[in-house]
């Protein structure tokens, strides 16, 4: 609400940072089409990819963890629960699902809101109702002491402002005076410092997301998983929320770190994209190129499970071959042996 009132008042000039991102983004979004069109084959194993990422990183971004053995089952087939945090991956993905499958009937509204939240936290008492009592961000430390990082609304007011944020962001659509992926960012950097529900705010927040890059035509994250960008930036993803959410309730705050984070995400969701089907080599299988990319982008030597942690859904036995054809080719060498052996590119 506060966010997206400072730019009805049309005083916020955009950063030259946000207008780089802007760009690039525009650019890659106007070749969204043809890379779509390149390997369908392919695209459908970057979409089952990209669901086991979505639901296992937004969840664990909140703590939750799962057994790597039971991923697959839990985001494909109907599975009994065993824990709680089975339950809580499940739900997540029935929630993807839903904005995969009806973006274009869902409207971005209270509504659906509450019924993603519903989705995605399961059979909870809570589920799909704003919270009743306070709940204020709190930063632990190691040490055993804590601070209140943000003070959110009170339950009292959660429900008012939920809605005028909602028609703030109409009203801004409406406008088209400014981007509406800045809108975006305003979007869920407002629901996140209202912090409507108990619990389930990350998640909810990151499918609002995803559905609100929908609105606007930008489907990257069919294919690539925002969520699991986010967790790979999580610290930043916090910083830079801490430094936005300063001043919130009296409309003194700086939007711009967190905005430009997510427009940062957006960026880097597209060059993956770009990276993986831009370039088409059918020879090649896709989930190759997934561990691949994976293996790239360690800087500092890594372990076979690190290689799996990034690549859910993905044998051991895969990604050992991968790093055995890698160092055929003296692109990887091994520092160790055993399982916990440490590789490193060359």
């Amino acid at each position: 609400m506060k966010t997206l009132e400072l730019f009805l008042k049309k005083t916020e000039q955009i950063p030259l940072q946000s207008t780089w991102y802007l760009t690039d983004i525009s650019y890659m979004q106007g070749l969204q089409e043809l890379y779509k069109k390149q390997s369908p084959q392919k695209l459908k194993i970057l979409r089952e990819h990209a669901l086991i990422e979505s639901a296992v990183s937004s969840t664990r971004i909140e703590g939750v963890e799962v057994e790597k053995s039971r991923i697959g089952t839990l985001i494909f087939g109907k599975s009994s629960f065993k824990d709680r945090n089975e339950e809580e991956v499940q739900g997540y993905r029935d929630s993807l699902n839903l904005v995969h499958s009806q973006a274009k009937d869902l409207s971005i509204s209270e509504k659906t809101i509450l019924r993603l939240h519903e989705l995605c936290r399961g059979e909870i008492w809570d589920a799909g109702r704003y919270k009743e009592k306070a709940v204020d961000i709190i930063q632990k430390y190691a040490d055993g002491r804590h601070r209140v990082r943000f003070k959110t609304v009170s339950p009292l007011e959660t429900p008012i402002m939920m809605k005028q944020t909602i028609t703030m962001w109409q009203e801004c659509m409406k406008e088209k005076w400014i981007h509406p992926l800045i809108i975006l960012g305003a979007l869920n950097l407002d629901f996140l410092c209202i912090h409507p529900f108990r619990d389930g705010n990350g998640r909810v927040s990151r499918l609002l997301l995803l559905l609100n890059c929908y609105y606007i035509g930008i489907e990257v994250g069919r294919y690539i998983s925002i969520e699991h960008l986010i967790e790979n930036h999580k610290d930043r993803y916090y910083e830079t929320l801490e430094e936005s959410s300063l001043h919130w309730h009296e409309g003194k705050h700086n939007p711009w770190p967190y905005i430009n984070f997510i427009l940062f995400i957006i960026k880097s969701a597209y060059k993956e994209f770009k990276d993986r089907v831009g370039s088409v080599k059918e020879a090649r299988g896709v989930k190759t190129e997934i561990i691949e990319s994976a293996i790239k982008h360690q800087i500092t030597p890594f372990t076979i499970s690190a290689i799996q942690k990034e690549c859910p859904g993905v044998s051991i036995d895969m990604i050992r071959y991968v790093l055995k054809q890698l160092r055929k080719n003296n692109e990887v060498k091994c520092l160790g042996r055993g399982r916990a052996a440490k590789w490193e590119n060359v």
